[in-house]
């Protein structure tokens, strides 16, 4: 049975992106802020919907469904809680409030996606529960038959935490049930937000800094507040509303409380120095974060009984937890998707929307990472932009690029399908050699512009990842902080984190071509075939979606070079 073209939706919140399923296959998938050039952008995905329609010539008007990633009157359960929290001096201050804006984030989700339904009126609009959007897609994308489901993140209507199983049926169906549910305030991305705002930096945003900041202080100083903070329980967890104080979706409402301010320091503005305190508040967080996931993870053993585990929700973004689950070795194998945060529930409204219209799970969504735009036919002018200048390579271009790099530059690259996802994937990516003893601090200083304890993930050949990182299972989505062999402590330190652990991203040569061709030249140059890869941005702005952005990020970095499309750009 071939469906309708249905487009999946994550608009009006932060990270808005939009999906297409046509006949049974997903054909493509943007991030709207690396089109329009703003960071989290909250605004209707319109440039990734025309490019959509148009990459599949479809008008508008051919749509037969478009599916949002959130359900409106899932919120208004939030209600439900007042009483408890009224009668609870802890929470009664703020437990009017809360419900008054969880009833007002719920009339603001049904004016989306009545919205929708005027932007495409031939179209049906379906809703999808958040968390429900989250591990469909993570199922699906992990090519498995039978896994564990695990969604942990901030807030998806009222649950931040759900265990779930999800089977591949005969017929190209699938079963996805949510078994348990944790619902708010019991939150862990609202507690990690909540330290990360308090520390200086963003939250929703900024909350990798916090995890690597965590590598350099000692969790012991508070230890014991934070396990108080974050209780674990024979179901979940609870955070201590005196502690974290009652979630109110408003930012006039403070997250930390004066009590656990007072217990650890004052709010850090976000131009102030760093002081141990800071550092050992983020290690304590981030032990406590792991030893909670862990204990998820065993739960979700436990109801399911299934041996593979799939991970989504924004704390599935954190890669030394999921490192902790995959080295604790409670599953035979951990998927976490190319796009585990809430711009990932587009593809994941789009599949459950495609699910129920069809019975049948949208093919073309195991190992698909690079599923944005793309300019394979980019022609530059000699001097695309004043004070740069375009070339073609006489040699192949991994073959200059792999010299570029075994010297010591670094090169930005842009090359095929946009990635999904917060992570680089080699084709919208900073290349360096994890050789030279000061890239990582000309990285931060001079290219990134951002902290200099913040460390640089490496990537691999999958073949030769053993030789330099303890990684029992493929890391293709630089999901995994895994720990180091000696070979990589004596080598290429430059990648190694304070913690003795290294993201790393595992490539072959069918999931990205050049990037593995690139690798395998500048291991014939050197004997290392490991590269150093981050995102094509700066600090504060997103991944480079378009080549007029790549030459932005060139002419305001520090880097060398712009390998884009096989035009080689440089500074003159």
């Amino acid at each position: 049975m071939i469906g309708p073209a249905v487009l999946g939706f994550c608009s009006g919140t932060h990270d808005s992106a939009a999906a297409l399923i046509v006949d049974n296959q997903l054909r493509g998938f943007a991030e709207e802020e690396r089109l329009n050039g703003e960071k989290h952008t909250k605004q209707f995905p319109a440039l990734a919907v025309q490019w959509l329609l148009d990459s599949q010539q479809l008008p508008a008007g051919t749509i037969g469904a478009v599916a949002y990633n959130f359900t409106a009157d899932r919120y208004l359960t939030a209600l439900r809680q007042l009483p408890r929290q009224l009668l609870d001096p802890a929470t009664r201050p703020r437990a009017i409030p809360r419900a008054r804006s969880f009833a007002h984030v719920a009339a603001r989700t049904r004016a989306r996606t009545r919205d929708l339904g005027h932007r495409f009126p031939r179209a049906q609009v379906r809703s999808t529960l958040h968390h429900y959007a989250h591990g469909l897609y993570a199922f699906a994308s992990s090519g498995y038959d039978e896994a564990a489901v695990l969604v942990t993140d901030s807030l998806g209507e009222v649950q931040a935490t759900t265990v779930g199983h999800a089977l591949r049926r005969a017929g190209a169906g699938c079963g996805y049930r949510i078994l348990d549910a944790g619902s708010d305030p019991a939150s862990l991305g609202y507690a990690y937000g909540a330290i990360t705002e308090h520390l200086g930096w963003r939250r929703s945003d900024e909350e990798g800094t916090v995890m690597a900041l965590a590598a350099h202080g000692d969790p012991a100083r508070f230890r014991d507040l934070m396990q108080r903070a974050i209780t674990i329980t024979d179901t979940g967890f609870a955070l201590d509303p005196q502690l974290f104080a009652l979630r109110v979706i408003s930012r006039r409402f403070p997250r930390v409380t004066a009590e656990l301010a007072a217990a650890t320091c004052p709010p850090r503005p976000p131009d102030a120095p760093i002081e141990q305190a800071h550092r050992d508040l983020a290690a304590a967080l981030q032990q406590r974060t792991e030893q909670v996931m862990l204990h998820l993870a065993r739960r979700a053993r436990a109801l399911t009984g299934a041996q593979l585990l799939c991970v989504s929700g924004g704390v599935a973004a954190n890669c030394v937890a999921i490192g902790k689950i995959v080295e604790a070795g409670i599953f035979d194998e951990v998927h976490v998707p190319p796009a585990p945060g809430d711009s990932g529930t587009a593809i994941g409204a789009a599949l459950a929307a495609n699910l129920a219209l069809t019975g049948r799970l949208a093919d073309n969504v195991v190992g698909r990472a690079y599923l944005g735009p793309a300019w394979p036919d980019l022609a530059l002018p000699p001097t695309p932009r004043p004070g740069l200048s375009a070339t073609r390579p006489a040699g192949p271009a991994a073959e200059v690029l792999a010299q570029e790099l075994a010297r010591g530059q670094i090169v930005g690259l842009f090359q095929g399908a946009l990635e999904a996802g917060p992570r680089a994937l080699g084709n919208r990516s900073i290349l360096a050699s994890p050789l030279h003893t000061d890239i990582v601090d000309k990285l931060n200083a001079t290219v990134k512009f951002r902290e200099p304890f913040r460390p640089f993930a490496p990537v691999t050949l999958a073949a030769t990842a053993p030789d330099w990182f303890t990684l029992p299972q493929p890391s293709p989505y630089m999901s995994i902080a895994a720990p180091v062999t000696d070979a990589a402590r004596d080598r290429i330190p430059a990648v190694v984190h304070a913690n003795g652990t290294a993201r790393v991203q595992t490539v072959t040569s069918d999931s990205n071509p050049f990037l593995a061709e690139v690798i395998g030249r500048f291991a014939a140059l050197t004997g290392v075939p490991v590269l150093i890869n981050t995102s094509l941005n700066v600090k504060g702005k997103p991944i480079c979606g378009s080549p007029e952005m790549a030459l932005d990020c060139l002419i305001e970095s520090g880097l060398d070079a712009l390998l884009i499309e096989g035009w080689l750009v440089r500074k003159c």
